[in-house]
């Protein structure tokens, strides 16, 4: 498995790859005690040519903040439809590395394994860190869902089915809100992604973790704290 790998590939060479690393995804629970969860949420800035991510770390189960940082570097691919973790995963990898505190648990905006390829965002950065993470999208990439089977109520869900396989869940994490598309990333199941998910639902539709990245995305005003001279776990 080439992790790391490059990734500024020719769109030809990353789907190849896509297709390796995807057989080396884990859908089995390896998620051990959850103390910090971290949300992560991205940018792009196409007018200077760069990418923003934003990380937050939430304590787990009382969701404080505990850590906000971001990190910007220049974009090396252009945007190609199934390819965006070559795109942003990058950027959002920068801003883990400044996390001082490990997280157990990653929340990416983004497909986990509901993806043609099995492997979007979510789940590529599992692979690069080696950490459960759940696919936390807003939008809807592959599949179909029984629309009529899904309640109204916050906590419903139904099977997101691509090419005869369960692929996530559409979850309603708010009563009459769209649902999101839930997908497991690396090393977690669905059922555990969604019990995640709804365990991080403060009554908005994104699951805490990955809201408050996305606000954190957005802010103008934010400004990097110093780094501390004691060396990260991402060191």
């Amino acid at each position: 498995m080439q992790i790391p790998h490059p990734w500024n590939l020719s769109p030809e060479a990353a789907i190849a790859l896509q297709h390796e690393l995807a057989q080396h995804i884990i859908l089995e629970d390896q998620v051990g005690e959850v103390r910090y969860i971290a949300g992560v949420d991205m940018a792009i800035h196409e007018e200077h040519n760069m990418a923003q991510a934003a990380v937050v770390l939430l304590s787990f189960p009382d969701l404080e903040i505990v850590e906000r940082h971001i990190y910007e570097e220049p974009i090396q691919m252009p945007y190609v439809p199934g390819l965006l973790s070559f795109r942003e995963a990058p950027s959002v990898l920068g801003a883990i590395r400044k996390l001082r505190q490990k997280p157990d648990l990653v929340m990416v905006d983004g497909q986990g394994i509901a993806h043609p390829r099995r492997i979007g965002i979510g789940a590529h950065l599992g692979l690069w860190l080696n950490i459960p993470t759940i696919g936390c999208a807003k939008s809807l990439l592959v599949g179909h869902y029984d629309k009529e089977a899904l309640g109204e109520e916050a906590g419903s869900w139904v099977p997101l089915i691509y090419k005869k396989e369960v692929i996530g869940a559409m979850v309603r994490t708010r009563t009459r809100v769209n649902p999101m598309i839930i997908s497991p990333g690396h090393l977690i199941s669905l059922e555990t992604s969604i019990r995640y998910v709804l365990a991080c639902s403060k009554g908005y539709r994104l699951p805490e973790p990955t809201r408050q990245a996305d606000k954190l995305s957005k802010d103008k005003t934010w400004i990097e704290p110093e780094a501390s001279e004691q060396p990260t776990l991402w060191s």
